[in-house]
């Protein structure tokens, strides 16, 4: 019988740093197929600068294909990373955007939430992702 590993509150935390620091290097490829190809087949996604939602890795690359034309960058202010099993993990919090050209930056403060699932490849995936401008 095959064991599976646990993970430790402070594993899970580096992982979900791992995991958010290679979305936004995705980000920064400007292609939305690379930044799609972390969410899962079923993903649902709720964007932060779009009313839509969106369902799957199709959803998501149409979303960034608008998206990344903003040029994103992004960093998180305040998180949490909540286990929900031995191979998924709720991470949210707040996080900050730079969009727009050069000389016409701005920041868009949102708040978020991802579930990644460690997949049959043990590749971690997003299952679940909603992000939403922070209120006033």
């Amino acid at each position: 019988m095959e064991e599976k590993m646990t993970n430790s509150q402070e594993q899970i935390e580096k992982i979900a740093e791992q995991n958010f620091l290679n979305w936004v290097k995705l980000l920064d490829t400007k292609d939305p197929k690379q930044v799609a190809e972390l969410y899962s087949g079923d993903t649902t996604f709720l964007p932060t600068l779009s009313s839509e939602f969106k369902k799957g890795q199709e959803g998501a690359e149409e979303y960034f294909e608008h998206f990344l034309k903003k040029d994103p960058t992004g960093e998180i202010i305040d998180e949490a990373v909540q286990p929900l099993g031995e191979d998924t993990y709720l991470h949210s919090g707040m996080y900050n955007f730079e969009v727009g050209p050069s000389e016409e930056r701005s920041t868009v403060e949102a708040r978020f939430t991802y579930v990644w699932k460690r997949n049959e490849d043990n590749k971690w995936e997003i299952i679940h992702h909603h992000s939403s401008l922070k209120p006033e």
